[in-house]
């Protein structure tokens, strides 16, 4: 699916190819993230995917990244700005996730490089995700891009 350019997009050919990374704000945008999204997500349905978006959008500041590899959705990041009495700003990665079909072809590396410098920008000391501990391939993916097992997620299920 082609989807309308983000935002704020800077271009560069690869490969013969046009990626493009920028800010997926009208809701065509957001839509055209859906399918990969869910692959990472599984249980995300199609019709509340753009409203649930939009309403974390509304009420947490959430963001939402895409690389995009000649008009066709590849890689996405939702992310958001947290403020924390330990560290002050910092960008937090709620979701990302990479086309299974189009993985080890850099993708990743060139959204977090991305989210690296919108942190940056944005005065942030760090940048956080939480990974599944079963995720291993996705672990390596993060060593390899300098981020680091600092601490335990504790959770505990309330209903």
């Amino acid at each position: 699916m082609s989807v309308p350019e983000p935002s704020a997009t800077p271009t560069r050919p690869t490969n013969a190819m046009i990626i493009s990374i920028g800010h997926m704000e009208s809701d065509e945008q957001i839509a055209a993230t859906y399918d990969v999204m869910r692959q990472l997500r599984p249980d995300l349905a199609h019709d509340t995917y753009v409203p649930a978006i939009r309403a974390l959008m509304a009420s947490e500041g959430l963001r939402l990244l895409a690389l995009l590899d000649t008009g066709t959705v590849r890689a996405v990041a939702a992310y958001r700005i947290m403020n924390m009495l330990y560290c002050g700003s910092l960008l937090y990665v709620d979701d990302l996730v990479c086309d299974e079909r189009v993985r080890s072809r850099g993708y990743g590396a060139q959204l977090i490089a991305r989210l690296k410098s919108e942190g940056r920008a944005l005065g942030c000391s760090e940048i956080q995700l939480i990974s599944r501990v079963t995720r291993e391939q996705a672990h390596r993916f993060y060593f390899r891009e300098g981020f680091g097992i600092e601490c335990f997620h504790f959770r505990a299920k309330l209903a």
